[in-house]
């Protein structure tokens, strides 16, 4: 008996019976694509879609429709597939019409001189897991799961109990992946083979050598240490509405189907033999056509565009959610002033600097005017302990409140080694990524004091002007060899230091602490530990509402404002520039909507012109130079 849920078990056979209507229904491909957005809405339907991010791949059915939370880290160059193809079986000689949409593999038989055939165009993305996601996101999102899985019956592995973070070892083993897909080539006489299928998945031989490691298999992940799937996305529509870096939750059929990663080694093996078999090269057939055990194809049905991937939020907090922010807008300010003390503990007693960390944690580019990134604020917290434990305390702190964060040891080994920069490689046509690579809304953790004394070189010099582009502008500059291709961002940089920052800073606050506890691990663990999921999932709604919110200055206050600029000028030109008025109107926007309120009123104004008077106080100014610093 059919259940409610074949829709999610088998996708394909939706597809095949609205293809079989094609006829009467031209506009069938457009029904699909309506039917299980449609489903989705339903009773919270999308909970009963197995995650890519959550379940490990061998235990999802193959050709199920699954989702995958991720970022678009790379575009590959469009493909040809066959759309619709017509196949013969001899023995009855019967032809029938069929569907290649969502599908890597066609099925035997197909008469390639059939007047059916008609040749479509699909675009791959490369897509990774957002990176620097936060753990309690992971955990959150896969606790709303309603999914109970048990290993696929038709796609069997060795390892059933191997989940992705137990799989890192795949990204550098490569090699032995490359011989398992050669193992399942010579072992199947046709794609089908089930002996191929279960070699295809078994995990690699710890006795095999890595050392012939290439960048072929290499995950591509921006971030050391990520772990999770990357996956090809295949998209059918509307492709030139994504951009590179987007966040994306996709719905789409799994393909993990063996015959691909065969198909990859008989194109490298001809190509080997005869140049002129195929325009690729053997490093780019490597690179876009990766073992589906190790990188799955997932047909594209339906993206979702996520503007945030905090999980205890609905996903598009100020559309259509006017009673979900009236109730949450009621209880900003109670909960603005238990975050305010939280951070003052963490920042031991300095209720200062914990009012500007505030600020910083809602900042978000609002819009560009020219080149000017409107509404950033990096923060360069100065003074920091000298102990190297507290930095990695605040950083955690930081990472529990924040749906994705990635701190940057600023080492001089780690400057003049660690590649930032994504850049192209055109050998194996693909964007090799960087530290920078980044999606919007990232919060980039700094960490000056680890900088020792020492030469950068060339590589260290170029990540320190990447690091301050980045800052000043929200862009970072793409290296394509022969150019550079610009691309915008949004990344919430905070810099922790020992005295002023090398790197430009919006707004500098020398830290100040009251309290000198004889131990401070313990004293900086205890505070954390103090503040249970409950609370901190208060926190983590608070700073993602705050920084959603629209903001507005009245004609009234606007006036107020420049009759305020020109008495404080008055008495001492140079007590005041153009630069001090942008900043303060910055700490003045962040500071209302901090409360909760989307406009600015006087006593907002007058509250910004003192904790900036309070902020200066503490640190004798230098004038700035190129206008991003205080």
């Amino acid at each position: 008996m059919p259940t409610v849920h074949d829709w999610i078990n088998n996708p394909l056979g939706v597809v095949d019976g609205l293809f079989a209507q094609s006829n009467s229904c031209p506009d069938w491909e457009k029904k699909v694509v309506e039917y299980f957005k449609e489903k989705l809405k339903l009773n919270d339907a999308h909970t009963w879609v197995p995650s890519l991010n959550d379940v490990p791949l061998h235990y999802l059915k193959p050709n199920s429709l699954v989702k995958f939370r991720c970022m678009v880290q790379d575009m590959f160059d469009p493909e040809f597939f066959m759309g619709v193809y017509e196949t013969s079986d001899p023995t009855s000689n019967s032809k029938q019409v069929k569907c290649g949409k969502y599908k890597d593999i066609t099925e035997g038989g197909v008469d390639f001189n059939s007047r059916n055939t008609v040749t479509s165009e699909r675009q791959t993305f490369y897509c990774v897991p957002i990176p620097g996601e936060s753990q309690w996101v992971k955990e959150s999102y896969a606790g709303t799961s309603q999914v109970r899985v048990v290993p696929s019956t038709s796609y069997v592995p060795n390892r059933h109990k191997r989940s992705y973070e137990e799989d890192d070892e795949m990204d550098t083993q490569p090699q032995q992946m490359k011989n398992i897909s050669q193992g399942a080539q010579s072992s199947a006489e046709s794609h089908g083979n089930i002996e191929s299928k279960r070699q295809e998945t078994e995990a690699p031989s710890h006795d095999s050598s890595p050392s012939h490691c290439t960048s072929s298999l290499d995950l591509n992940f921006p971030l050391p240490g990520e772990k999770g799937p990357a996956c090809l996305v295949k998209v059918y529509e509307d492709w030139d509405g994504f951009k590179l870096n987007d966040m994306l939750e996709v719905y789409g059929i799994l393909s993990v189907d063996p015959a691909l990663s065969v198909i990859a080694d008989e194109r490298e093996a001809s190509s080997l033999l005869d140049p002129t078999e195929g325009m690729e090269t053997v490093e780019e057939q490597r690179v876009h056509s990766p073992p589906a055990s190790l990188v799955p194809r997932l047909h594209m049905l339906y993206a979702q565009p996520l503007v945030h991937n905090n999980p205890l939020l609905p996903s598009s907090v100020l559309e259509n959610n006017g009673d979900y922010l009236s109730s949450v807008l009621g209880e900003l300010v109670s909960i603005r002033a238990e975050l305010l003390t939280y951070l003052t503990h963490v920042l031991l007693g300095d209720s200062l600097a914990a009012e500007y960390l505030i600020l910083h944690l809602i900042s978000n580019v609002y819009s560009r005017r020219d080149v000017l990134p409107l509404g950033k604020f990096t923060l360069n917290l100065s003074g920091c302990p000298q102990s190297s434990s507290y930095t990695e305390h605040l950083y955690t702190v930081i990472q529990q409140l924040v749906p994705s964060s990635y701190r940057l040891c600023m080492s001089l080994h780690n400057m003049n080694n660690q590649r930032m920069v994504p850049r192209k490689d055109y050998t194996a046509n693909r964007l090799v990524s960087g530290t920078l690579q980044l999606a919007n809304n990232t919060s980039l953790f700094l960490d000056e004091t680890q900088l020792e004394q020492g030469q950068l070189d060339t590589t260290g010099v170029r990540n320190i002007t990447a690091l301050g582009n980045l800052i000043s502008w929200q862009k970072v500059d793409y290296d394509f060899n022969y150019h550079q291709m610009e691309f915008s961002c949004n990344i919430n940089v905070l810099i922790t230091s020992e005295g002023r920052s090398l790197l430009p800073s919006d707004c500098q606050v020398h830290l100040r602490p009251t309290l000198n506890p004889p131990n401070l691990e313990e004293y900086l663990s205890a505070v954390r530990v103090a503040q249970v999921p409950s609370q901190l999932n208060k926190y983590r709604i608070y700073l993602s509402v705050a920084r959603a919110l629209n903001y507005t200055i009245s004609d009234e206050i606007t006036k107020a404002v420049e009759e305020d600029f020109v008495e404080m000028r008055k008495d001492d030109p140079q007590s005041m520039s153009a630069e001090d008025l942008h900043r303060l109107l910055v700490v003045a926007r962040l500071l209302s909507l901090s409360h909760g309120q989307n406009t600015l009123s006087r006593d907002g104004w007058m509250k910004a012109k003192q904790l900036e008077a309070l902020r200066i106080s503490r640190t004798p100014q230098k004038k700035c130079v190129n206008g991003n610093e205080p």
